[in-house]
C-alpha cells in the first residue's frame, strides 16, 4: 500500500499548490487557485465562518469551493502552468472539451483493454524455479540488495512463476541496480530451458550488457553452461550469421542486441523472456513490434525515466510496476550546476576531476563542430588526454575509443549523446553538457546519470548560451533537473515532464492531445473509469465520469479552524485526503491521526468529518445532495438512483412529515437543533 499511495499522492496531491497555479474543477473547468478564504454565511454561532478555496476563472469570475468538496478539484498538469486554458464560468466550452476527451478516452480504453485482455486470456509459460540454484546465482552479486531491489526481484520471480504473460516496468533511477533484476529474471528463464532476448537502444549499451551478463553467468558456468551472443554493429558479418543460426536452432541461450533483434530475419527456437532496457528510446514502430511480442512472451522493461505514456499506463494499473527508490549504500547525489558557457568554469570543473585521478565526459552534440570544440578544449586544458566518440564514426573505431577510455588511456571523452544510455565507467565522475537547453528532460537525466556510479562525489555542469537564447520550456527543464538532485528522481522527473511537455496520449503516437484540454488527472480518472466500466461489460458514462458526487450541507461550519491547525498547506492536504476517502475506515484513520497531531476535535472539525461520512454513505445510494437544517432534511437524488422507487413511496405514505418535494427530491420535516441530531437523523434515513 505504502508504495502505491506515494504514487497516488504525487498525482492527487494539492500540497504543491501555490497561489496562481491552475486547477481543474470537474464541473466548471480550469481556473486558477487564489488561496483559502473564510466567509461568514450566518450559519452556526454568530461570527463563525466557513472555509472555501477561491478559484478565479476567465474574465475574473470567482468560484468559492467548500473545503468539504475538494474531491471535485485536482491539480492541472497537462502543459505549462502559464498557458493553462482558463474557462469562463457558465459557458459551454468546458462541456465540449470534456465530451471530446470522453470520446477519445472510450476508444483508448477499449483499445488498451483489448490488448491486455488478449494477454490475460493467453496462457503464458509458468517457469519452474529452483530456489537453491537461484540463490547460488545470486551469490555472484557483489553487493547487498536494497529493500526495493529485493522487492522488485521477488515480484519478477513471482510473475515468471505465474502462468500468464508478465509485463512489468522496473523504474529505478540511473545506477540503482536494475540490471541485477534483469540478470535474475534471465537466469530463471534460462534455467528452465527458454531463450532470453535483451533489447538495448544503443550499440555501446549492448556491448556493456554483454560484458555484464558474460561475467555473471561465468560465475555459475560449471553448473549452467550458458551461451551468450551479441547482435550489434560491433560484430562482424560472420559472427552475426553464426549468432542467428544459433538462435534458430536453440544453441544460444541469451542474445543481447539493438533493435536488430526485432527484424524479420531473427528467428527464435523457444523465446521465453524479453528484457527491454530504456524503452522510451525506441521508436513507435519498434514499440509496436514489442507490443506484438508482449501478447506472447514475458516482457520486463527497465527504465530510469519512465516517459509519461508508460508512466500513465503503469499508474492505471494496466502494467505492473516496481519502483527501486533507494540508492545503493555509500552513493552520493550528483551535484548539478546550471550556468552560462564560460571557459573558466569548464577549466575549473575539469581540473578538479583530473586532480583526483578521475575521468570526464564532455557532451557536445553537434558532430560538425566537434573537431573545433576539441581544439578549444586542448588549448584550455593542455593537461587532458582527449578522445572523441560519436555515432557516425566507423564501428571499430568507436569500439576502440570506448575500450581505451574504459582502460583510462584517455581522461576526457568529447562525445555526442551516444553515451546517454547505460554506459558504466565508475571512474568517470564529472560530466559537462554543452548547450544543455537543447536536450529533453529524460535525456538530461540519463546523461547526468552516467556519472556518480561509485562512492565518489560526482558533478554535472549544464552549460547554456546567453539568457535570451533559451526558450521558456528549456529554462523549466533545467530548473526541474536542478531541483531533482536527490537520488531516485527519475520518477518525479516524468511527472515534471508531464507538466512541461503537456501530458502524452496514453496509447497514441503523438504525445499530447485531448489531455491538454482537461488536464492529466481528470483524463486519468476518466480513463480509469472507462476501463472499469468496460471490464464489467457496461458502456462508460463519461460525462458523469465519477458516478455521483454527493454534496452535504449540515448548516454548521465544517472546517479546520486556524486555531486547530495553523498551516494553510497542512489544512489543504488534510481536506484533500478526506475528499479522497472512499470508505468509513479511511475517515476513522484520519480522525485518529488528527486527534493524535492536533488534539481534541473541535466542533467544526467534527462537522467536517461527519459530512464526509455522510458523503461516503450517500454515494452508493445515488444521493446527489443532502441538506440537513434545523427544521427539515432534504435529500436530492441523482437522475437514476439505484433504489426501489415504490419502496420510497411506501415510506412517504407510512411516515408523518415525509413528502416528495419534486421528481427526485425527498423532504423530511424534523426538528434538529444541533449537529449530532442532524447527523443521527441523516444516518437513520
Amino acid at each position: 500500500r505504502g508504495r502505491q499511495t506515494s504514487v497516488e499522492g504525487l498525482l492527487r496531491d494539492l500540497t504543491e499548490l501555490r497561489e496562481g497555479d491552475p486547477v481543474v474543477h470537474v464541473e466548471h473547468g480550469i481556473g486558477r487557485y487564489r488561496g483559502l478564504v473564510n466567509l461568514d454565511l450566518g450559519e452556526g454561532e454568530p461570527g463563525e465562518s466557513s472555509e472555501f478555496l477561491l478559484l478565479e476563472y476567465a474574465e475574473g469570475d470567482k468560484l468559492y469551493v467548500p473545503v468539504a468538496q475538494l474531491e471535485l478539484i485536482s491539480r492541472y498538469s497537462g502543459g505549462p502552468a502559464e498557458q493553462a486554458p482558463l474557462h469562463k464560468l457558465g459557458a459551454d466550452a468546458w462541456d465540449k472539451a470534456k465530451r471530446k476527451a470522453a470520446k477519445q478516452v472510450r476508444d483508448t480504453a477499449a483499445e488498451l483493454l483489448n490488448l491486455y485482455a488478449q494477454r490475460a486470456s493467453r496462457q503464458g509459460r509458468s517457469f519452474k524455479i529452483n530456489q537453491h540454484d537461484l540463490d547460488a546465482f545470486a551469490e555472484g552479486f557483489g553487493f547487498e540488495e536494497t529493500a526495493d531491489q529485493a522487492a522488485a526481484i521477488n515480484a519478477v520471480v513471482e510473475d515468471l512463476n505465474l502462468g500468464k504473460p508478465m509485463d512489468r516496468l522496473i523504474c529505478g533511477d540511473v545506477g540503482f541496480g536494475k540490471t541485477e533484476v534483469a540478470l535474475r529474471a534471465a537466469f530463471v528463464a534460462v534455467a528452465d530451458g527458454m531463450q532470453v532476448a535483451v533489447l538495448t537502444p544503443t550499440t555501446l549499451l549492448a556491448e556493456q550488457h554483454f560484458q555484464t551478463f558474460s561475467d555473471r553467468f561465468a560465475y555459475v558456468a560449471h553448473e549452467w553452461p550458458v551461451k551468450i551472443a551479441e547482435l550489434s554493429r560491433f560484430r562482424t558479418g560472420k559472427e552475426t550469421t553464426a549468432a542467428l543460426k544459433g538462435l534458430a536452432c536453440g544453441a544460444i541461450d541469451i542474445v543481447i542486441g539493438t533493435h536488430k533483434l526485432l527484424s524479420k530475419d531473427v528467428k527464435f527456437k523457444r523465446l521465453g523472456l524479453v528484457i527491454v532496457d530504456e524503452e522510451h528510446r525506441f521508436g513507435v514502430r519498434q514499440k509496436e513490434a514489442l507490443k506484438a511480442l508482449r501478447a506472447e512472451v514475458d516482457v520486463l522493461t527497465l527504465t530510469a525515466t519512465p516517459i509519461p505514456r508508460t508512466l500513465a499506463m503503469s499508474l492505471e494499473g494496466l502494467r505492473d510496476f516496481s519502483v527501486i527508490a533507494t540508492a545503493p549504500e555509500r552513493r552520493l547525489a550528483i551535484r548539478t550546476f546550471v550556468s552560462h558557457y564560460s571557459p573558466g568554469i569548464i577549466r575549473e570543473a575539469c581540473l578538479r576531476e583530473l586532480k583526483r585521478g578521475g575521468q570526464i565526459y564532455f557532451v557536445h552534440n553537434d558532430i560538425d563542430t566537434i573537431e573545433s570544440m576539441r581544439d578549444r578544449l586542448q588549448k584550455l586544458l593542455p593537461e587532458a588526454r582527449i578522445a572523441i566518440g560519436h555515432g557516425q564514426m566507423p564501428e571499430r573505431e568507436l569500439e576502440r575509443v570506448m575500450r581505451e577510455f574504459l582502460q583510462q588511456r584517455h581522461n576526457l571523452l568529447l562525445c555526442s549523446t551516444i553515451i546517454e544510455t547505460g554506459i558504466d565507467i565508475p571512474t568517470t565522475n564529472t560530466i559537462v553538457i554543452n548547450r544543455a537547453d537543447r536536450f529533453g528532460l529524460a535525456q538530461l537525466h540519463q546523461l547526468r546519470g552516467r556519472v556518480g556510479r561509485s562512492h565518489h562525489q560526482a558533478y554535472a555542469y549544464l552549460l547554456t548560451p546567453e539568457e535570451g537564447a533559451i526558450t521558456g520550456a528549456a529554462r523549466k527543464r533545467l530548473e526541474a533537473i536542478q531541483m531533482m538532485e536527490q537520488l531516485g528522481s527519475g520518477f518525479y522527473l516524468a511527472m515534471q515532464d508531464l507538466e512541461i511537455r503537456g501530458a502524452g496520449e496514453v496509447l497514441g503516437e503523438s504525445q499530447s492531445g485531448e489531455m491538454q484540454e482537461v488536464g492529466f488527472n481528470l483524463y486519468n480518472d476518466m480513463l480509469a473509469h472507462a476501463v472499469r466500466s468496460l471490464r464489467s461489460g457496461r458502456e462508460p458514462q463519461l460525462l458523469q465520469p465519477f458516478g455521483v458526487t454527493t454534496e452535504i450541507n449540515l448548516h454548521v461550519p465544517a472546517l479546520m479552524p486556524t486555531r486547530y491547525c495553523e498551516d494553510v498547506h497542512e489544512r489543504l492536504v488534510i481536506y484533500k485526503r478526506l475528499s479522497n476517502c472512499e470508505t468509513l475506515e479511511r475517515i476513522e484513520a484520519i480522525q485518529e491521526e488528527l486527534v493524535d497531531r492536533f488534539g481534541e476535535l473541535l466542533a467544526p472539525v467534527r462537522a467536517l468529518l461527519d459530512s464526509h461520512r455522510l458523503r461516503v454513505l450517500g454515494r452508493p445510494l445515488g444521493i446527489a445532495r443532502f441538506d440537513a437544517g434545523p427544521e427539515a432534511l432534504t435529500v436530492q437524488f441523482d437522475k437514476d438512483p439505484p433504489l426501489d422507487a415504490a419502496g420510497i413511496i411506501r415510506l412517504v405514505q407510512k411516515n408523518r412529515g415525509w413528502r416528495l418535494a419534486g421528481p427526485e427530491r425527498l423532504r423530511i420535516e424534523r426538528k434538529a437543533p444541533g449537529l449530532e441530531e442532524r447527523v443521527r437523523h441523516a444516518k437513520q434515513v
